[in-house]
């Protein structure tokens, strides 16, 4: 089985050096970026299984690969993880918001970091092998392919991250049920996320944006105050 590649983007070469050792290490090919308009170039002719990028870069910043990665068809659907110094909660609302479906702040553990890289590639290898016995999933004017990893709304194609994707499907497939913060976090992001709740409302909220036709007064997605959320089944 081939190895798994990841891209990594970040300008310090001592920590270039020591995320690509440990990962090597732990099995994974890795290839290095220190400008976000090499990686983007790369990215053109050949394509990894996770993006790693840094957000204090000269010229073009990690935000701004991110959120081009996921408006790029053939990227949308690659996991992300930003590594930063930016630690503010601003920061990482910020950077989830724009498709990064994990957040690490440095200083960093490199054993840690291996972790996430591993429950990220597991949950997207996992989602792409339980695809094949399963049928579209409807409701109303919303239509997923699982297999295709597509969601329509009337009869137009949604721009998705995997994440979003991941969060639809399991509160569609449970509709009518209330689903704790907890549990969404559990089933998306993998018992051994380490990040917050909060998370998944950030997601929800983005989610919100593409299926409700008024975010602000949501039919589809409720709000199960002190809760979670629950997809309306009527």
């Amino acid at each position: 089985m081939e190895k798994e590649l990841i891209y990594i983007l970040e300008d310090d070469i001592h920590i270039q050096q020591l995320i690509k050792y440990n990962l090597e290490l732990n099995g994974y090919r890795v290839s290095l970026f220190d400008k976000g308009e090499d990686l983007l170039k790369e990215i053109e002719t050949s394509l990894p299984g996770l993006f790693i990028l840094d957000i204090m870069l000269p010229g073009i910043d990690g935000l701004e690969v991110c959120k081009i990665i996921r408006k790029n068809k053939r990227t949308a659907g690659i996991p992300v993880i930003m590594l930063t110094a930016k630690s503010e909660e601003f920061d990482k609302v910020l950077g989830l918001e724009l498709g990064a479906d994990d957040y690490i702040t440095k200083p960093f553990s490199v054993r840690e970091l291996t972790a996430r890289v591993r429950a990220v590639l597991r949950r997207v290898n996992n989602v792409s092998e339980g695809e094949s016995s399963e049928s579209v999933i409807k409701y109303k004017d919303i239509c997923i392919y699982p297999e295709r990893r597509e969601v329509y709304k009337g009869g137009k194609l949604l721009d998705m991250t995997l994440k979003e994707f991941e969060l639809l499907k399991i509160l569609l497939v449970n509709k009518g049920k209330v689903l704790s913060r907890d549990f969404l976090l559990d089933k998306v992001w993998g018992f051994d996320y380490y990040g917050e709740t909060r998370t998944v409302d950030v997601h929800i909220r983005y989610l919100r944006q593409k299926i409700e036709d008024d975010d602000a007064n949501p039919e589809y997605i409720e709000t199960v105050r002190g809760i979670g959320y629950r997809f309306r089944d009527k």
